[in-house]
């Protein structure tokens, strides 16, 4: 299990909750027509928040030797899955980093001016930017 949240450009989804709910749904289908470890897909907002992101959480999806490293610091919980969509980033958190997981994406979801999804949670707090 993984506690997973979402950023994702707000002028792509919709803002009325049913509707999100739909849209996101075809968003995690990942039909898109690229891998889904590249940020250069995501918008320009995305890509910038996921550069800061990924120097807290490093993708494991990247590089192999990143893996060898964080675990020989006892750091390895930090890896994280991420799925890069040209619309989203999904990324999922070990459990024992949640906390600072939500903090962290939360904080520069705003930072960037890009919506917040906290897909593991019961009420899926979804946020858009002022």
């Amino acid at each position: 299990m993984s506690y997973d949240l979402m950023v994702f450009e707000p002028s792509r989804a919709p803002r009325e909750r049913q509707k999100f709910i739909d849209w996101f749904d075809e968003q995690v289908k990942w039909l898109e027509d690229h891998e889904y470890n590249d940020p250069s897909v995501c918008s320009e907002s995305l890509q910038r928040l996921y550069s800061k992101l990924s120097e807290h959480f490093p993708n494991m999806n990247v590089d192999d030797d990143i893996f060898e490293a964080m675990e020989e610091a006892g750091t390895e919980n930090r890896l994280t899955d991420y799925s890069l969509g040209s619309a989203v980033i999904y990324a999922a958190f070990a459990y024992s980093v949640a906390k600072e997981a939500y903090t962290t994406i939360r904080n520069l979801a705003k930072k960037h001016k890009v919506g917040f999804f906290d897909v593991s949670s019961v009420e899926g707090e979804i946020v858009f930017p002022d």
